[in-house]
């Protein structure tokens, strides 16, 4: 099997975009968990390599698409 890709700096610049959105709805990361049973914790750290999946059901949680979240990602 081969090894898994891994952009570290899209990965932290996820990251911060993720916790920017919960952080302006005023959204804990225990009431993310309750709600959608994502382990956000892990993901704003940046090191965790989440699939495009989780991504999009981040988004629709937050009411946005992906293309609207990868909008501010430079």
């Amino acid at each position: 099997m081969k090894n898994q890709r891994c952009n570290t700096e899209l990965l932290k610049k996820i990251a911060q975009r993720i916790k920017q959105l919960r952080e302006e709805r005023k959204v804990s990361q225990d009431t993310f968990f309750i709600d959608t049973d994502i382990h956000i914790a892990r993901i704003e750290i940046g090191k965790t390599n989440i699939t495009v999946s989780t991504l999009d059901a981040i988004c629709k949680y937050f009411s946005i698409t992906l293309a609207d979240f990868f909008s501010t990602i430079e």
